[in-house]
């Protein structure tokens, strides 16, 4: 395996974390889903997921992941927004 193989799955297996611990997070009650640290968790795992998934050819992942951060950007967005505006 080399050094560039490594590093993308090393950066796959970050964001499956990353996801993961957003989720539990997210069910336990201990973190809100409109949160900011909610939304960056997905975002930056999502993030992670794109490249691992364009690396391996597997677009239809790398696109779902597109999509799965842009929603988190866009919640972001709103949130802020919102802050803002009280």
């Amino acid at each position: 395996m080399t050094s560039e193989r490594i590093v993308i799955e090393i950066i796959g297996w970050g964001g499956m974390l990353l996801i993961l611990a957003a989720y539990v997070l997210l069910s336990t009650g201990r973190i809100d889903g409109r949160s900011r640290a909610y939304q960056w968790m997905n975002v930056v795992g999502a993030a992670c997921f794109i490249v691992n998934s364009g690396y391996n050819g597997a677009i239809p992942s790398a696109t779902l992941n597109v999509a799965w951060a842009g929603i988190g950007l866009y919640t972001l967005w709103r949130v802020r927004r919102r802050a803002v505006e009280e």
